[in-house]
């Protein structure tokens, strides 16, 4: 049991890593109200699906466009120091939210435009902190749980924000949430401040934007095993992961809830993926997660047909945690292989690749699920993005002896 205990835990020995996981430990915790809070708001506001929709789109869409250049700035520059950068980017969005949502004032217009803002900031902070993580450990073998330990702290906090904002939400209203928020990046920046990099990073070498794009590119092609992994993130983020923007409508109009309600829906998916989470971080067999993978997207395709007829709270709140567990073995087992499978020099533009395909395939989702909701209904767009993710997992059963026989090649040469 110690040993296994141990295990769990060894990206931990890493004093940078302590340092980096404890900042956000308190400021996802923010992040995860905020969101919470922002769906709420603009469906009181509004009660539009469809805005709620098209909220999530601008709050992922602009990374689209950034996340190569992204990428390209992590294998060229300081990575702790961009990593501040959009730290305080983030701070001043979710202040000005609370200002305006705490003075009365907040119009659907201004969610919208500092989603976008959002959008731009987390284009630019995914490939750089996946990036990061490798620098901060002392062992470059515990990369993988280093991986897995972080994303049970991004879901950790998915148990603990969501029901804290519905308290708050009911108490004293959204804006005290934003304001939580924009004080918890202060941990962040001041835990990225006390970092100390001792061992070299590695840079690739200076070339025109151009010709570093297609490079990356190049690079991922001739990687059979990394472009069916990021096939596979790809289509779950367009037709499964934007099931989240219906929770708000589920939430009310189906369960006849309050906000409370959401915020106990919310923490399911989160302990559901902190659950993945912790059995990846136990585990060091990095090659099994290929065979992993499209169990996990089967799994998540049957749990959302079956959450489409769900009328009781427990039983969407077992499905919605079995959705947690699901998603969070497929995205968590993605980024373990590609940061594993990628050349150093170009793991800032490969992590670029995935920011794309996470964030940009689920904004299109997330407008295309605003409007099948409003005229389909909720019931309807679940059961067909259910179908279509299963579809996509019998895809890579398929292609799955290749894509073996493509890794074991690299491996031996």
């Amino acid at each position: 049991m110690l040993a296994l205990f141990k295990d769990t835990f060894r990206a931990l020995r890493s004093r940078n890593y302590r340092l980096f996981i404890g900042g956000q430990l308190v400021s996802l915790a923010g992040t995860w109200m905020q969101q919470v809070a922002i769906s709420w708001l603009v469906y009181r506001l509004t009660h539009s699906v469809w805005l709620l929709g098209m909220v999530a789109f601008l709050n992922q869409a602009p990374g689209v466009l950034i996340a190569p250049v992204a990428g390209l700035m992590a294998d060229r520059y300081d990575r702790r120091r961009l990593l501040m950068a959009t730290q305080s980017l983030a701070l001043i969005q979710a202040l000005i939210l609370a200002i305006l949502t705490l003075g009365g004032w907040v119009q659907p217009w201004h969610i919208m435009v500092l989603a976008a803002f959002t959008g731009v900031i987390t284009g630019l902070d995914i490939p750089i902190r996946q990036s990061l993580v490798l620098d901060l450990l002392d062992r470059p073998e515990d990369l993988s749980n280093a991986i897995s330990l972080n994303s049970s702290v991004f879901n950790g906090s998915r148990l603990v924000g969501p029901a804290l904002a519905g308290l708050l939400i009911s108490r004293v209203g959204e804006g005290m949430c934003f304001l939580l928020n924009a004080l918890s990046f202060c941990a962040v920046l001041a835990a990225l401040a006390a970092i100390r990099i001792q061992r070299e990073q590695t840079f690739e070498r200076p070339m025109g934007y151009w010709q570093s794009l297609q490079e990356g590119l190049q690079y991922v092609y001739q990687h059979p095993p990394m472009k069916a992994i990021l096939g596979l993130v790809g289509l779950t983020s367009l037709v499964g992961l934007p099931y989240s923007v219906l929770i708000p409508v589920y939430a009310k109009d189906i369960l006849q809830g309050n906000v409370q309600t959401l915020g106990w829906l919310m923490g399911a998916v989160g302990a559901g993926a902190l659950t993945g989470a912790i059995y990846l971080a136990s585990h060091k067999a990095v090659e099994r997660l290929l065979k992993l993978l499209p169990f996990a997207v089967l799994g998540f395709g049957l749990i959302m047909l079956l959450f489409s007829g769900v009328r009781s709270l427990w039983l969407a709140m077992a499905c919605l945690y079995l959705l947690g567990l699901g998603m969070m073995l497929l995205f968590a087992s993605s980024n373990i292989l590609l940061q594993t499978l990628a050349d150093p020099k170009k793991r800032g533009r490969v992590m670029s690749l995935y920011t794309l395909a996470y964030i940009g395939m689920y904004p299109i989702g997330s407008l295309g699920v605003g409007w099948m909701g409003a005229h389909w209904g909720v019931s309807r767009t679940l059961q067909l993005g259910g179908m279509l993710t299963i579809m996509g997992a019998a895809c890579y059963f398929w292609a799955y002896p290749h894509i073996v026989r493509a890794h074991q090649r690299l491996k031996a040469a």
